[in-house]
């Protein structure tokens, strides 16, 4: 039998896509879906549209919420499904998506499953990797946590033991998750592979588009406080960590080996100089390299490491021109 998966929607004045995505639920016609739509109080069309639709969803609401976390952790009082996740209200899935979670899930062993997902909107379209996961090595999966969200899924009831989502975060509440599960239970119970079950939206209102700043902002305290609690050396980083911390919610499901936590808090800085140096920001860049420690750093990083080092010694204007020139 597969397994019950529940869906969870947030949304506020999303009346353009929200039907585009409840029907891309809806009409999966998987035989054990739990469907809830969590909307803030829209004061455009939602709710009708909501409506148009609401004997098939198992529970609704329109209140004025404290944002996305809140809305879910609401949702998720109401989810009974041995699957969760959440979509979007601008998102959609691919066909017949939900019939290969439940069959990943069906596997007793399978606690997470990530699938890609289609990238599209005012910047063209493109085909996700989905959600980082690197075999054999736990602490780099922890220090880069790049999940991609909506084609992610977890078994509920490893998210019941270490608690839903931290509502202090507004902006990387799927990534604080997605490192508190793997600190709990490791790489052993995920699954991936390449089929495409979302289809993730970038548009001017979204999140995502506009405020990557405070993304890199709020990723950059949640690795702080971890250090912190665990008593990482590298929690004393003088000029790298915000002023303002977070005080974690889920303490206990933060706690780990400090040696562990060591490599997780140095590959996050790793992966901060790696997004400078892609932006040509080689200020930036050189700062962040600063503060790496290098000898925790597999061989073959710590060669990379050198290399890109090495070319931010030549002057942009001239690395603009090569590349031009490939």
């Amino acid at each position: 039998m597969l397994p019950k998966i529940s869906i969870i929607t947030p949304s506020y004045n999303q009346g353009q896509y929200i039907e585009e995505t409840i029907c891309s639920i809806l009409d999966q016609g998987y035989p054990n879906l739990e469907y809830i739509v969590m909307d803030g109080g829209s004061k455009d069309n939602t709710v009708e549209i909501i409506k148009k639709y609401e004997k098939h969803i198992s529970y609704w609401v329109s209140e004025k919420d404290k944002g996305q976390s809140d809305a879910l952790n609401k949702g998720y009082k109401h989810a009974t499904g041995d699957v969760i996740n959440w979509l979007n209200s601008d998102d959609y899935y691919d066909p017949g998506a939900l019939k290969t979670v439940g069959e990943m899930f069906a596997n007793p062993n399978t606690n997470v499953y990530c699938g890609t997902s289609r990238i599209f909107g005012n910047k063209g379209e493109y085909m996700s990797n989905g959600t980082d996961i690197y075999e054999g090595n736990l602490e780099k999966t922890i220090g880069w946590a790049r999940i991609d969200q909506p084609e992610t899924f977890f078994r509920k009831n490893c998210i019941d033991k270490i608690g839903f989502l931290d509502e202090q975060f507004h902006y990387i509440m799927d990534k604080e998750l997605w490192i508190r599960y793997l600190l709990q239970y490791g790489l052993d119970g995920v699954v991936k592979n390449k089929t495409r079950i979302a289809n993730f939206r970038i548009h001017d209102d979204s999140k995502t588009n506009q405020f990557h700043e405070k993304f890199q902002a709020e990723t950059k305290k949640l690795y702080h406080a971890i250090a912190k609690l665990n008593g990482s050396a590298l929690a004393g980083l003088q000029g790298y960590w915000p002023q303002q911390e977070f005080n974690l919610l889920y303490k206990d499901a933060f706690r780990a080996d400090k040696q562990i936590i060591d490599k997780v808090v140095n590959y996050s800085i790793f992966y901060q100089f790696q997004e400078y140096y892609a932006l040509n920001n080689f200020k930036e860049a050189k700062k962040v390299a600063g503060y790496l420690k290098e000898d925790i750093l597999l061989p073959e990083e710590a060669a990379h490491l050198k290399t890109l080092k090495n070319r931010m010694l030549i002057p942009p204007f001239i690395k603009k021109i090569a590349n031009k020139l490939r």
